[in-house]
């Protein structure tokens, strides 16, 4: 259980509970219902930009943002940020990148904006400190929550759980 391995043992506990009573899939999607609707890398990049023009109007401009199907959550990989900085001129140049793992492409829109937000707050903040954290939950009240069921997703999926929202299967249902 190493995406919960932080947390209290008597939650840990709790979870072995569920896991073996094959509840905690049920518990996610009753909790969670459907998956979102931002399928492709344009629908996630307007996404994103909305985000930011609601929370941080100041920070840099976004250069790129996609759903990367190598960035692998088993290397704790939810997304990544970057910035690439170049001298054009006399002016120092940066270009920022968002890149969300595909796996998110089919989960709940608290989740994708958990991630989203996270993302956004490191081009603020670079340390998971203090100030990052109230970074986060300014722009999502609930971020804490959600990164916690996220975590109980992967571990779900890491005991050889079965995805519980698929992109066809919601497609399907939208028609």
């Amino acid at each position: 259980m190493k995406y919960i391995a932080h947390y209290p043992p008597a939650l840990q506990a709790q979870v072995r509970t569920l896991m073996a009573e094959q509840g905690l899939g049920p518990m996610l999607l009753k909790r969670y219902p459907a998956a979102h609707a931002v399928r492709t890398d344009r629908a996630l990049y307007d996404y994103v930009t909305g985000l930011k023009a609601e929370f941080l109007r100041n920070a840099d401009p976004l250069s790129k943002v996609m759903f990367d199907s190598k960035l692998h959550v088993i290397r704790h990989a939810l997304g990544t940020h970057t910035t690439m900085s170049r001298v054009q001129g006399s002016k120092l140049k940066a270009k920022r990148e968002i890149r969300v793992a595909s796996l998110f492409k089919a989960v709940p829109l608290e989740w994708l904006r958990m991630i989203v937000v996270h993302e956004l707050a490191h081009m603020k903040e670079r340390e998971h400190d203090k100030a990052f954290y109230a970074l986060c939950t300014h722009m999502d009240a609930d971020y804490h929550q959600r990164e916690f069921d996220l975590r109980l997703y992967l571990t779900h999926l890491d005991a050889g759980g079965t995805r519980l929202w698929s992109v066809e299967a919601d497609d399907a249902l939208s028609r």
